[in-house]
Formats: C-alpha cells, sequence, structure tokens
C-alpha cells in the first residue's frame, strides 16, 4: 500500500497531479482544495495517498492531510458511493462541513456534489452518521427513534439505513409523528 509520497511536483492540471519521488512519476487524483493547497510546479509536495486497485488499473487517490484521506476511506464504504464520488465529495465540501452536514442531516447540503442525488445523500447521511455525527451515532429526534425501533425489531443497521433511506432524502421529516415515520420505513423493508 503506498500511503505517503513526497517528492517533486511535476505537473499539476485538473484533478491530479505528478509527483516525481526518485525519479519515478505519480499520477495522482487529489480534490481541489488538496490542488489548491500543493505548492507550485517544481517545488516539493507531499500527499497523503489512498491506492485503489480495480480490474484495469491501479489508481492513486491523494489528500493534503490524513483527515481528508479518512473521510475518503469513510466515504467509499458506503453504498453507491466509489473514488470517484468521494473525491466529488471532497472536492465541494470541505472535511468540516462535510462533519457538519452529517451531523445536521442535511441532505440538501450533500446533493450539491456532482454525481450525489437524494438517495445517495440519504445513505451516506445514514451510513456515515455513527462515524461522524450524532451523540453515540443515533440520527437526533424522530430519525433517531426510527432508528431504534427498526433496530428493536431485529433489522440489521444495514436494513434500517435502506429502509429509512428514503425518509432523510425527503428531510420533511420533523413535523411528522414518529409513529407515521416508523410506519414508512416499515413498508420499505424488504424493497
Amino acid at each position: 500500500m503506498i500511503s505517503y509520497l513526497e517528492g517533486k511536483l511535476i505537473d499539476k492540471s485538473g484533478d491530479r497531479v505528478t509527483i516525481s519521488v526518485h525519479g519515478t512519476g505519480y499520477e495522482v487524483l487529489v480534490p481541489a482544495g488538496t490542488l489548491a493547497r500543493l505548492p507550485s510546479v517544481g517545488k516539493e509536495a507531499q500527499v497523503y495517498t489512498r491506492l485503489h486497485v480495480r480490474d484495469d488499473a491501479l489508481v492513486l487517490y491523494g489528500f493534503s492531510s490524513t483527515e481528508e484521506r479518512g473521510l475518503f476511506d469513510m466515504l467509499v464504504t458506503v453504498n453507491g458511493v466509489g473514488p470517484k464520488v468521494a473525491l466529488a465529495f471532497l472536492s465541494v465540501l470541505s472535511p468540516e462541513a462535510f462533519r457538519r452536514a452529517v451531523a445536521a442531516g442535511d441532505a440538501a447540503a450533500l446533493t450539491v456534489v456532482p454525481g450525489v442525488g437524494k438517495k445517495v445523500a440519504a445513505r451516506v447521511l445514514i451510513d456515515l452518521r455513527d462515524r461522524l455525527g450524532g451523540p453515540e451515532g443515533i440520527p437526533a429526534g424522530p430519525l433517531g427513534e426510527v432508528r431504534e425501533a427498526l433496530l428493536a425489531l431485529g433489522l440489521s443497521a444495514q436494513e434500517a439505513s435502506d429502509a429509512m433511506a428514503d425518509l432523510v432524502a425527503g428531510n420533511g421529516h420533523a413535523d411528522r409523528p414518529v409513529e407515521e415515520l416508523l410506519r414508512e420505513a416499515l413498508r420499505r423493508v424488504g424493497r
């Protein structure tokens, strides 16, 4: 695993950089914020990396901090979010803004990312809230109660997340009774 690169910045364009490390040039895909923080071409640069293995290629993704790399690692564990979409999240939202959006359950803030619709945003909120925000990993308010009820009924965490995906995406849950939200989530179980 290549987890860190340090060397001369050879090229900087679009969403990628090339870093020469002891005579070998590594092409690294980076989020916009990382690209902006890197020095000019010809200077020494460093990036924290994550190697992604595909059937047809080995792709390096680079980040300016271990925090960004950690968020990338979490994002790619979400069903429907691959490395390119994870990189898009980090290009549009700073790590702080991303954490705030997840903690607040703000699906609208996540859908500004190209390639992210309501369902993917909802899945990100549900799957990452326990790792990024909310007390003890439980969504606050009515959604927290619905999730707890689904888990108490014997659903797995993934099944509960799937059942709640449209509830979170709809974002109109604050004024609805928990019982109504629970009935709606139960209708989605197994779909």
